[in-house]
């Protein structure tokens, strides 16, 4: 059992040192991959036929370009009679009209009625004719105001039948070709943004908690002789990883040359006495002869 126990440490020991962080190996820099900063894989929502394909890997593409098109000559059939519907108001208008057609003889009977010469029996008739009337032209406005949602329906449809990029970026992956069908939330296209570049440092937990949104971070590219850029942090998680002990920084550097993403690099934070160095300390001797007061230190010597 002892021997097993001391295996353990000993086991315990060697990860320690072997198997530690490369930042902690570095002197403070620590070791991640760029990446982009968007990269989002598009899907139609509705399988479908792919009637036209605009773009190739590679192109760069705009925000709202169309990219990929679904055969859609039914829908666009569907799309042109809803349509139609939606703006007919013959509906409203017939029924209109034998409102107004009611209401007039609505009146001729009433008038009938003072002279003797119609019932009470054939007013109520009349009046209800109207009532009738009125529920018709509700009716009708009710139906053209669902054609017209039935409408906006289809447009909707048909224009989820194109995929246009929700971002400025370059085509990464292109996964199909005209002619072929698709299923619904099947990738069809990949685009990705690397200008700017996102970069996830593991930092350790007990220097991460010195950073603050907004710091600036030196990156250093591996491999690489070109100067090294500065980046500054744009996010900071609140949730640590407890096998490492690390919290995970992200880090956002420009990338106007156009560096691949997925490069190693080396990122250095600014150390905490260099970040309070660069803040005022105009109020540093008022708070050390607090201190010192609280102590009871006067003069360097300890007051009895």
């Amino acid at each position: 059992m002892l021997i097993m126990r001391a295996i353990f440490i000993s086991y315990a020991v060697f990860a320690a040192l072997v198997l530690a962080p490369a930042d902690l190996q570095a002197g403070g820099d620590i070791e991640a991959i760029t990446r982009p900063s968007k990269d989002p894989t598009l899907s139609f929502v509705r399988a479908g036929r792919i009637a036209e394909v605009l773009v190739k890997k590679g192109d760069v593409v705009q925000a709202g370009q169309v990219l990929v098109r679904q055969d859609d000559e039914a829908e666009q059939v569907q799309l042109e009679q809803l349509q139609a519907q939606a703006e007919d108001t013959t509906r409203i208008a017939a029924a209109q009209a034998d409102l107004d057609q009611k209401k007039v003889d609505l009146k001729k009977y009433e008038e009938a009625k003072t002279k003797g010469v119609a019932t009470d029996l054939e007013v109520e008739h009349a009046k209800l004719d109207v009532t009738i009337a009125q529920l018709s032209l509700r009716l009708a406005q009710f139906q053209h105001e669902q054609d017209k949602r039935k409408h906006t329906e289809a447009k909707i449809q048909v224009e989820r039948m194109k995929l246009a990029s929700p971002i400025a970026g370059k085509i990464e992956e292109m996964f199909v070709q005209p002619g072929e069908s698709v299923e619904a939330l099947e990738d069809v296209v990949q685009i990705v943004k690397i200008d700017p570049l996102w970069i996830d440092v593991p930092v350790p937990l007990g220097k991460a908690q010195g950073l603050k949104k907004g710091q600036v971070a030196a990156i250093e590219f591996i491999g690489s002789s070109s100067p090294s850029p500065k980046g500054r942090v744009v996010h900071i998680a609140t949730v640590a990883d407890a096998a490492s002990n690390t919290l995970t920084v992200r880090v956002e550097a420009a990338n106007a040359k156009g560096r691949p993403a997925g490069e190693h690099v080396r990122v250095r934070f600014a150390d905490s006495a260099e970040t309070a160095s660069s803040q005022t300390t105009n109020t540093e001797p008022a708070n050390i002869s607090h201190l010192r007061e609280e102590q009871g230190v006067i003069n360097g010597q300890t007051a009895k």
